[in-house]
């Protein structure tokens, strides 16, 4: 049996690579285990623009540039009319080169993220399982896992690093996970090949969110390299899935809950005609959630092991890069100064945890029919904290004189019953 590292990572996402990476880079000896084998499918292919930072802490940036990943300059926005929003542009809040953008495919993005940790000197581990995570109360005292060749072994590494995304092995383990009621939303996605695109160098790798007729739900409309976009609809999982199959296959069902939300939505139809898909339809349901504690005494949380938020903004990339470069600077000073304890090891967690309900708020504010045009023209200073929100600058205190004027124009709305139009001239 091989010594036990100092650090275990669970999962190879980006949570799991980056917290590694970082933490083998101060020179500590860390093995990660990821169940399956990379490059695998994974959905939340849109980056926002603060992942350079992490990106370029992680000897990333280089390797993305010389990329053949979609540029992302901006996001534009249809309201359910079909009126469509000039492009939200990020160089505008910000010259920096940060402003540019990716729009990845996964598989490829993920296996360059885990081949990264290998060159920082991470032992990783593909095909592998954790059978077991071992605890005297909240406090881990060893992992089990069984190896590609089947072979078993128990761990006692001084942190444990859970990254294993949506299974959330400790938060399960544990019984952490609180879903979020307020956002109890769905999914159907494909990939269409030979699909519009926005003209112009700037505009054709744009995320576009495209609101459904009457406002219930919207469309993601991702370029993608290789002539591939990714299309999907979210809406709440009611509506979505408002009548059982009856029979019918689970492609079959997914295809006609796809077209028949394509057909409430001008501004996708209209984009994908004539395109071809070239993948099978996919789902998800009920993916908003969040752990109620963040690390325990040798033990971490990361990205979706801790909690994900609805994927209008594309947050996902940015919470999982950002909370494991948090986690690994907390790691690696309780290492250095052997405290390995809860407040050690989460004490970066009220701040991230403070950037996360920024986004919250930000995502039910715009299920809620918002008018962010009406408002920019309202509180034309506001508008440098909508752009931080939508670029994820969100650690920053200073976002939260934003929220009373944002509800006290909601009221204003209401009481006129004006008719909202998501980000017209933001």
């Amino acid at each position: 049996m091989s010594a036990s590292p100092e650090v275990v990572v669970i999962g190879g996402g980006p949570s799991g690579s980056t917290a590694s990476t970082l933490i083998a880079q101060k020179g500590h000896t860390v093995r990660l285990f990821e169940r399956e084998a990379f490059p695998r499918f994974h959905i939340g292919e849109s980056f926002m623009p603060d992942t350079y930072f992490p990106l370029r802490r992680l000897g990333m940036l280089d390797k993305m540039k010389a990329s053949a990943f979609t540029k992302k300059y901006s996001v534009q926005f249809a309201n359910d009319q079909g009126k469509e929003s000039q492009p939200f542009y990020f160089f505008e809040n910000n010259p920096h080169e940060c402003t540019q953008t990716w729009q990845v495919l996964r598989s490829e993005f993920d296996h360059m993220m885990l081949n990264n940790a290998r060159e920082h000197g991470v032992d990783v581990h593909e095909e592998s399982r954790v059978l077991d995570v071992m605890f005297e109360g909240e406090k881990q005292t060893g992992i089990r896992v069984q190896y590609k060749d089947g072979r078993e072994e128990t761990l006692h590494p001084r942190v444990i690093v859970d990254a294993s995304g949506q299974s959330s092995i400790i938060s399960n383990r544990l019984k952490l996970k609180n879903w979020e009621p307020k956002l109890k939303k769905a999914a159907v996605w494909s990939y269409f090949k030979g699909a519009k695109r926005e003209p112009g160098a700037l505009d054709a790798g744009a995320t576009l969110v495209l609101q459904l007729k009457e406002k219930k739900g919207w469309f993601w409309y991702i370029p993608q390299h290789n002539d591939i976009v990714s299309v999907g609809v979210v809406a709440d999982l009611n509506y979505l899935f408002d009548k059982p199959a009856e029979g019918a296959d689970a492609q079959s069902r997914l295809e006609e809950i796809f077209w028949r939300e394509v057909e409430n939505c001008a501004a996708v139809k209209r984009r994908i005609e004539g395109s071809e898909r070239c993948d099978i339809y996919r789902t998800q349901k009920e993916y908003s959630y969040r752990s109620s504690k963040l690390a325990g005494d040798g033990w971490v949380l990361v990205g979706d092991a801790f909690g994900f938020l609805d994927p209008i903004y594309s947050s996902g990339l940015q919470l999982a890069f950002s909370s494991g470069t948090f986690a690994a600077d907390c790691v690696t000073e309780g290492l250095a100064k052997n405290d390995l304890s809860a407040a050690q090891l989460g004490a970066w967690g009220p701040e991230f945890v403070k950037g996360m309900d920024r986004l919250k708020k930000f995502v039910c504010i715009y299920y809620d029919g918002f008018n962010f045009g009406y408002f920019i023209r309202k509180y034309p200073h506001m508008k440098r904290h909508v752009t931080d929100l939508l670029i994820g600058n969100v650690f920053k205190d200073a976002l939260d004189e934003v929220w009373d004027p944002l509800y006290e124009v909601q009221r204003e709305l209401v009481e006129k019953n004006l008719e909202p139009m998501p980000m017209a001239s933001a």
